[in-house]
Formats: structure tokens, C-alpha cells, sequence
């Protein structure tokens, strides 16, 4: 491949030469033959196509050589011309221009081809090119073995069983095997009857979207996907395209795919409605700069390599091109505002059945994959981060390692950063124990390089900067980088690369805790230069930031200190804290609870996510805390952050897994808002075998009959657990739309019973259900709960609320109620004053703000109010100079 700048050139230079041989010869034809030219060019066909009449009508030498350029491209419109002057029988300059054309751009070779003919070419190469990939430990093994089917999901699959985690079988209409069908239908028609023609495949770090688009690579090439739609499909690594140096155009980046440098380009694209473009890596996009306003629209303009892939991602290039999108999970928000009309898809990872076949394809002897497997599920945490391909890999090859060691299984880790971490130390322990010393230092100078790159967006590396660093040949240097050999122009370009990005993202973490910030050589901005606020970074930081929190754990501090051989300094733990509590201080006062009017929510629809980015941020932080699994660390941090606020998250079981650890570590006083989030309630299994079935029919016993009316958990379940654990500070909860089903329900009521310090939980807007609305009731009549401010925002409920009314003289504890934007019969408003006037009614605060009461219910509301004078009732009518009690909003 030539370099970006030399190919520029070059494609330029024989463009020019080609449109002045074109001019010259079509100059030297007479009126007549020129004439017997136009007529004879009418019918000149290249691929099918052909000018059309009218533009060629009265055309003298110098339009002739514009259209015929300009329609076919330089080289192929002088093939169009030779041919069509033999046909008009001017032979003779039919036979100078082949022969200048031969002195002046040398032989044509596949120019000539038309573009049906180049297609067939250029599957073949990419068949050529994309058999075979190379593996982590540098093996080369053929794709179709290598590639595992994951579970692609619709973006609005959301609330089904499988955006929990794949723990069962998914619904067929849901999330799908990514098999060619499932390739397929990426760009199927959606619920409006429109073709997408932009995909978007979004996962976390390691999921396989880079395998998976490889894979739609080399299936459109082997004539299994997309047949008759797409002509031509591109690969275009962000990552790596971001970091050539010069300009290019786009046409250069689709010639450095093609086998050789004289595809016909200018056809190609003439036709775009039938290119496929994989821009895998768009995160790694930059955000487009004031230099950048302008988006590129040309495919021929050299501009630098951002630019180009912006222009495509944006739709400015080729706006009628297909784009198949791969980023992070975090990034998608990010993105939105630079992609038009997007279809989402998420990559979802192994389902428990595809981690079983992972670890059997792995370990090939049945024996050791059922040993191996057999550890890892034991290990409840371990195996639930065995969804990610590149997790479950590493945790295959250290089992396998211990197991040919002969090594006790016993080691288990509860975080990504700690498999990471146990990889790391297993491989390094198969050097010779006398270069244990060389090798620790190669690993801090090798973190170096890692954390350059990663706070210079820099994925590759040349010769120099492992000679600077003293890496060339090392150890580290064989175990860890890939090296990667580019025909240059003189000689070849020789660079290296982690063996995968999240390996780069480890070691940059790692930096933090192996360099002593003051020692000489040491890089400058400490852990600061990683915890920066630019938004732009910091989705580009998320995985390394959450690595170095993961390190920062005292069991992991130990085991560096263990394998390392140094010394960590307790200051970067410090500098962590130290910024977490600061976001805190500076993040935004959250809206008063219910400060929308009901009438203006009820019945409308969600706003949009402007920064998808900025929303999910929490969570992202959240997912920091959960690595350290250090119970004191994460409390002391979330109290920089009293309120939690989690926007329109559609949970993982492993998002619920994280959230119900830092409720659990929660320091007393800390609120919890969950907003527009799905909460979807489990489906039910499949059913039973047949032999099950009829063990039941033919009475199976109590057993089963108890088994099948145990009621489901519901997603909610952990959080729940954790809120009811003796050590949870939670005091308030507030779900906002979150659509409450009745498994919930039943959850959330066991863990109002137990949980130690919820004063305060809000429901608002929910939907629901009168089984739901009485089982929490009963949770919240219960003699241990805690509750003493109850909020219920739900228009749609009136009868059922007596079960909200009627625990009001059972509950020991609730003091304030409010039903503000409820809709009160007569009959409910005479119930709940009856109730009011219990002795044992302790209640001492109702809010019923924005609700419509009839004169009736208001003369009723007046005698309690006359009765219990200490009880402040709070509603325009009854006293119009009473403000609502601090904390309440009149819109409630």
C-alpha cells in the first residue's frame, strides 16, 4: 500500500494525463468523424450505462472529453472512446491513442474492467485477504472457525428477558444469533415500511463487534449476504485510519482495499446506493473542530482522515451509501447528533448455553472443558462476566494454564479488572524467575507506552517509540504487542499494537500505580490527565478509568505489590476520591421531585435524549465504584454524591449487578432517583420437556405443584436484596415511569418491610396495576418498615387506592402522604377521612395538590381538619394562605 500522500498523487497525475489524451485525440478528428463519433457514443455501454442522449447533442471536442470523463472517469472513458473510434471507423486515432496511452500510463491491466467485472475481482481478493485471522496468541485461524455467534438484539428489544443478560433461550422475534439471517435483516425494513441505511452495532469493550463485522465482510464477499444490493463492502478501522499521517481522499481509502491501484473508482462510486461502508471503531471519531465545520462532500477531496470518516458517518459523503456503524455501548449518544436516522442494534454477548459450547471449543478434550467449566460456574460473578468473548478467552486461558501447572482452581475474581489482572500475571509467569526483575521493569516502560497512546488516541506504535522506551526485543514486547508489516513506498513500514485495545486501556491504568510521579522519565499530569471533564475524552477514558478504580482496591494494591515488585503509592487512591466527591459538588441540583404538571405528562411522550453520553455518566461511574468491590471506599465516595440519578437506562443484569452493589455500600442519607428506566419483568421459562410435563400430569408430587406457583423474581430483585442488607444507608427511593409490573411490585414490598434506613420512597407516573398498588401497600403496612413519606403520582388509579388508605391506620411510621395529581372519587375522599380521624392514624401531612375535589369531599376534608388540627392537609381550596410544606411542589 502506498503512502496516503504518494497515492494522492499518483491517482491525480494519471487522471490528468488520461483527460488530455482524451482531448488530444478527439481534437484531431474532422467535423465528420467527429459527428460519426457522437452518433456511434450513443450507444457505447460501460457496465450499462451509457451518456445519455441529449447531453451529447451539438457537443464539440472539449465537451465530449468533459462528458465522457465525467461520466466513466479518466482511464475507463479513454477504453469507451478507443472503442467507439473504431466503431466510427477512425482507426487510425483508435490506434495512437492506445499506444500513447500505453507510453503514458503503461499497461491498463484491470482499468479497463468494467465494474460487473472488477466485482468479481474484488470479492476474491477479499476472500483472499479475510479467510484467516489472526488470534491473540498470534495464531492464524480461519474466520468461519473462529467466529462464535452472538446475540444480536433490536434496539427495541429492550425490555425483554434477554437485555437482562442472556441467561435464557431469547424469544426468536428478540435478540438473534448473529448468523447471515440475523446479518440479513440489519438492514430489513422497519415498523414504518423504510430501509435503514445506517446501522448502528453498539456493545462494551471485547463483545465481538469487530469479529462480527469482519464477518459481515466476508460473508457479502462468499455471495451470502446483502446479494444483488451491495456491489462493493469496505473495512475501514477507525482507529487505525485516525492515525495516518497527510491527507487522503476517500477514493485513496476504498484503492488501499482493492488488489491493485487502477480499480475503476469514479464507477464505483458513480453507483453508491450499492457500497457498503464498516466504519468499526466510530467512537474513536473525534468531535469535528471549527476547522472542520465544512463536512467533506467529495470523494476525491484529499482532506485528513477524520474528516473523510466524519464525512461518511454523517451521510455529507455518499448520503445514498449503506453504513454498518460498530461502537462502544457508552458512545452511541455521543454519536447521535453526527448520524441520520439510525438503526440501533446491541450486541449482547453469550447466552449461559453459548458460554458452555465456548468452553468445550476452547479446551477441545472434553475432560479439562468440563473441569474448567465446572469452576467457572461455581463462581457466580466469574461466569456472569463470561458474556463478553474476550472475557470468557482470557478466563479459559488462565484455567487452562492452571490446569496444566497442576494449580488448585480455587483463585476466583469478581471483576473485569481482576481477571484482567490474574491474565496479566499468569502470562509473565512463564518467564524464567531470575528475569523476574528485567521483566518488571520492561512491564512499567511497556505501561508507559500504553498510557501515551491512550491519552494520545494512538493504537499503533513505530520502531522508534519501542526503541526510545527500550522494548524492541523484550519480553514484554513478544507477549504482548503484535507486530504489523505496511508496504510502504521504499521499504516496509513496521509498526506495533497491543494485542487487543482493552489490553492498552489495562496497562495505561496500570501506569498509575507502577510509576512514582516524581521519578525521573515519568509522564507529566498524574492521574489528573486521565480524570479530565472534556465529555470528548472521557467516554474515550471510560474502560481505562474504570481499570485504574479496579487497581486502586486493596486486595488488588497487594497483588501488584505481589507480582510487581514495587511499592504503591496510597496518593492516587487519595487523587481518586478526591475527584469522585468533587463531581458531586459540581454536578447539577437535580428538578424538585413532580415539578412537571400531571396533565402535561400524562399521555405524552418521553423527551428525547439530546446527550445520550452525559445521561448515562452515573452509571459509568457506578461501574467504577463496583470495580474496587471495596465496601468502605465506594461508601466514603458516594458521599460527594447524596443524590443518584439514573436516566432512561435500560439495565443489564450486569448494569443491576453494579447498581445493587453501591446500594448496598450506600452511607446513611443517600437518595436514589431511577427515571424513565426499564424494569422489565422475567419471562417465563420455556417449557418443560415432555418428560417433565408428564412427570407433573402423572403427580409429581407437592414439589412441583409449589414450583409452579412460586412466584418469578423480577429484574429488580438485587437491588431490592440490596437495599434490605444491615448495612444500606438508602433513605430515599424514587422510580419516575419505570412502569412498575406486579413481580416488581412484589420485590419492591419484601424489601419495604426490611430495609433499614428508607424514609421517603416516591412513585410516580408507573402504571401501576391494583395487584401491584396492594402488595406494596401491604410491604408498607408492615410493622418493621421505615417509611415515613409516601408519594404516589397515578392518575389512573381512584378505587384502588383504598389499599394506600387503609394501611394509613396500620402503618406505625408514615407521617406524610402525598397523592398530589391523583384522581379522588367522592367515596375514596369519605373513606380516607374516616381513616384520618383513627386514633391510630399517625399521619401528619397530606398533600393533595392538583387534585379535583367535589364540595362534598372538600366539607369533609374541612371537619377532619377541625377534629385533628395538628394534621396539615395541603390543597388550594381548604386554605389558599397555607404554602405546601418544603420538599412538595403545588405542580405535585
Amino acid at each position: 500500500r502506498n503512502k496516503p500522500e504518494a497515492s494522492c498523487c499518483s491517482m491525480e497525475a494519471r487522471a490528468a494525463a488520461a483527460r488530455e489524451l482524451l482531448l488530444a485525440a478527439l481534437e484531431d478528428l474532422s467535423q465528420e468523424q467527429l459527428k460519426r463519433f457522437r452518433h456511434k457514443l450513443r450507444d457505447a455501454q460501460l457496465d450499462g450505462r451509457s451518456i445519455p442522449r441529449g447531453r451529447l447533442e451539438g457537443a464539440d471536442a472539449v465537451d465530449l472529453a468533459e462528458q465522457l470523463t465525467e461520466f466513466y472517469g479518466p482511464e475507463p472513458a479513454l477504453d469507451v472512446a478507443r472503442k467507439t473510434l473504431k466503431r466510427a471507423d477512425v482507426r487510425d486515432v483508435a490506434a495512437r491513442l492506445k499506444e500513447q496511452r500505453l507510453q503514458r500510463l503503461g499497461p491498463s491491466s484491470s482499468a479497463l474492467l468494467s465494474v460487473s467485472e472488477y466485482k468479481k475481482k474484488y470479492r476474491e481478493h477479499v476472500l483472499l485477504q479475510h479467510a484467516k485471522i489472526k488470534e491473540r496468541n498470534a495464531r492464524s485461524v480461519k474466520i468461519s472457525k473462529r467466529f462464535t455467534k452472538l446475540l444480536i438484539a433490536p434496539e427495541s428489544a429492550a425490555p425483554e428477558p434477554e437485555a437482562l443478560g442472556p441467561v435464557e433461550e431469547p424469544e426468536p422475534e428478540r435478540a438473534r444469533r448473529s448468523d447471515t439471517h440475523t446479518f440479513n435483516r440489519l438492514f430489513g425494513r422497519d415498523e414504518e415500511g423504510q430501509r435503514p441505511l445506517t446501522v448502528v452495532l453498539q456493545g462494551p469493550a471485547g463483545i465481538g463487534k469487530t469479529m462480527a463485522a469482519k464477518k459481515i465482510l466476508y460473508d457479502w464477499a462468499a455471495g451470502k449476504l446483502y446479494h444483488g444490493k451491495v456491489d462493493f463492502a469496505f473495512f475501514m478501522p477507525c482507529r487505525e485510519l485516525l492515525e495516518r499521517s497527510g491527507t487522503c481522499s476517500l477514493a485513496d481509502l476504498i484503492l488501499d482495499q482493492c488488489p491493485d491501484r487502477s480499480a475503476p473508482v469514479r464507477q464505483m462510486l458513480a453507483q453508491s446506493e450499492r457500497l457498503l461502508f464498516i466504519l468499526d471503531g466510530a467512537d474513536e471519531l473525534p468531535a469535528p473542530g471549527p476547522a472542520e465545520a465544512a463536512p467533506c462532500t467529495d470523494p476525491f477531496e484529499a482532506a485528513g482522515s477524520a474528516r473523510v470518516l466524519g464525512g461518511l458517518l454523517s451521510k455529507a459523503l455518499l448520503p445514498d451509501a449503506r453504513l454498518l456503524v460498530t461502537t462502544r455501548a457508552a458512545a452511541p449518544g455521543r454519536l447521535q447528533g453526527r448520524l441520520r436516522s439510525p438503526q440501533c442494534a446491541e450486541v449482547r454477548g453469550f447466552s449461559d448455553k453459548d458460554k458452555k459450547k465456548y468452553f468445550y471449543k476452547f479446551f477441545q478434550d472434553e475432560w479439562r472443558a468440563e473441569r474448567a467449566y465446572r469452576f467457572v460456574k461455581e463462581n457466580e460473578t466469574l461466569f456472569a462476566l463470561c458474556f463478553v468473548p474476550f472475557v470468557c478467552w482470557i478466563v479459559c486461558t488462565v484455567v487452562r494454564q492452571q490446569l496444566e501447572l497442576g494449580q488448585d482452581l480455587s483463585r476466583t475474581s469478581k471483576t473485569t479488572t481482576s481477571v484482567y489482572l490474574l491474565f496479566i500475571t499468569s502470562v509473565l509467569s512463564s518467564a524464567p524467575a531470575t528475569a523476574g526483575p528485567r521483566v518488571q521493569g520492561e512491564l512499567r516502560k511497556l505501561c508507559r507506552l500504553a498510557r501515551e497512546g491512550v491519552l494520545g488516541r494512538r493504537a499503533q506504535f513505530a520502531e522508534r517509540d519501542l526503541e526510545r522506551l527500550e522494548l524492541r526485543g523484550s519480553t514484554v514486547q513478544t507477549l504482548f504487542l503484535n507486530k504489523k508489516e505496511l508496504s510502504g513506498v521504499l521499504e516496509a513500514e513496521v509498526t506495533y499494537q497491543f494485542i487487543d485495545q482493552s489490553f492498552q486501556e489495562f496497562f495505561a491504568a496500570l501506569s498509575y500505580l507502577l510509576e512514582d510521579e516524581e521519578a525521573p522519565g515519568a509522564p507529566a499530569g498524574g492521574v489528573g490527565a486521565l480524570l479530565r471533564e472534556d465529555a470528548e475524552l472521557r467516554c474515550h477514558l471510560a474502560l481505562t478509568t474504570r481499570f485504574l478504580f479496579g487497581l486502586l482496591s486493596a486486595e488488588r494494591m497487594r497483588d501488584i505489590e505481589r507480582y510487581f515488585g514495587c511499592v504503591v503509592s496510597e496518593r492516587v487512591k487519595q487523587d481518586v476520591l478526591r475527584w469522585v466527591q468533587d463531581l458531586g459538588q459540581g454536578r447539577p441540583t437535580a428538578a424538585p421531585e413532580g415539578s412537571e404538571k400531571p396533565e402535561a405528562l400524562e399521555g405524552t411522550e418521553e423527551p428525547e435524549e439530546e446527550e445520550g453520553e452525559e445521561l448515562n455518566h452515573p452509571l459509568e461511574l457506578l461501574y467504577c465504584l463496583y470495580e474496587t468491590q471495596e465496601d468502605a471506599f465506594v461508601r466514603q465516595a458516594l458521599r460527594g454524591l447524596p443524590e443518584l440519578v439514573l436516566e432512561r437506562v435500560c439495565f443489564s443484569r450486569m448494569d443491576l449487578a453494579v447498581l445493587s452493589y453501591c446500594v448496598r455500600c450506600c452511607p446513611a442519607g443517600q437518595a436514589l432517583r431511577l427515571v424513565s428506566c426499564r424494569l422489565a419483568t422475567a419471562q417465563e421459562k420455556k417449557k418443560k420437556s415432555l418428560m417433565k410435563r408428564l412427570q407433573g400430569s402423572l403427580g409429581g408430587g407437592s414439589s412441583s405443584q409449589a414450583t409452579k406457583t412460586k412466584p418469578q423474581a423480577s429484574p429488580l430483585h438485587p437491588l431490592c436484596e440490596a437495599m434490605m442488607d444491615p448495612h444500606c444507608g438508602l433513605h430515599r427511593l424514587t422510580l419516575f415511569r419505570c412502569k412498575l409490573t406486579d413481580a416488581v411490585c412484589r420485590d419492591l414490598s419484601q424489601a419495604l418491610r426490611e430495609a433499614p434506613a428508607l424514609a421517603e420512597l416516591g412513585l410516580l407516573h408507573n402504571g401501576l396495576s391494583e395487584a401491584g398498588l396492594r402488595v406494596l401497600s401491604e410491604g408498607l403496612a408492615w410493622p418493621q418498615c421505615r417509611v415515613q413519606t409516601l408519594r404516589v403520582q397515578q392518575p389512573s388509579l381512584q378505587e384502588e387506592l383504598q389499599y394506600l388508605v387503609g394501611l394509613l391506620w396500620q402503618s406505625l411510621t408514615l407521617t406524610t402522604l402525598d397523592l398530589s395529581g391523583c384522581q379522588l372519587p367522592e367515596s375514596m375522599v369519605t373513606y380516607l377521612c374516616a381513616v384520618l380521624q383513627q386514633p391510630r392514624c399517625h399521619l401528619q401531612t397530606l398533600s393533595l395538590t392538583s387534585v379535583e375535589l367535589s364540595e362534598q369531599s372538600l366539607q369533609e376534608l374541612r371537619a377532619v381538619k377541625t377534629a385533628k388540627p395538628g394534621l396539615l392537609i395541603t390543597h388550594p381550596a381548604l386554605d389558599s394562605h397555607l404554602e405546601p410544606p418544603e420538599g412538595f411542589s403545588s405542580a405535585l
